[in-house]
């Protein structure tokens, strides 16, 4: 493996701003904390609509409405990526550029399968 495949992978999953500016999502943690219990509490709902044997075309619907929750979510996310994390290292240049682009097509690419 050459050293710049290695320091790839070592920095696969190493998301630390090393600027400490922090990630592009912190200036609304807040707003998608909240979203994420309202997802949760959708969730629990399913488990409650499955259990009161509830009628299967509700619980699709319910299932319908959680997942464009958790996908308007995940869009959101990523546009903070690109427009903090992505940009940042644009910058910056070199194999932290590459790294970043690379997991911003690799979000893509999980959104757009699913």
């Amino acid at each position: 493996m050459s050293q710049e495949s290695q320091v790839l992978v070592e920095n696969e999953h190493n998301h630390d701003v090393p600027d400490g500016s922090g990630h592009g999502y912190l200036t609304s943690k807040d707003g998608y904390l909240k979203r994420l219990r309202r997802i949760e509490g959708q969730v629990g709902g399913l488990s409650r609509m499955v259990a009161d044997e509830r009628y299967c075309i509700d619980i699709l619907t319910q299932i319908s409405a959680t997942t464009r929750a958790l996908e308007s979510l995940a869009l959101e996310l990523l546009d903070d990526h690109l427009r903090h994390c992505v940009v940042r290292a644009a910058r910056e240049g070199g194999v932290e550029a590459e790294t970043k682009l690379s997991e911003a097509r690799d979000a893509i690419a999980r959104l757009v399968r699913s």
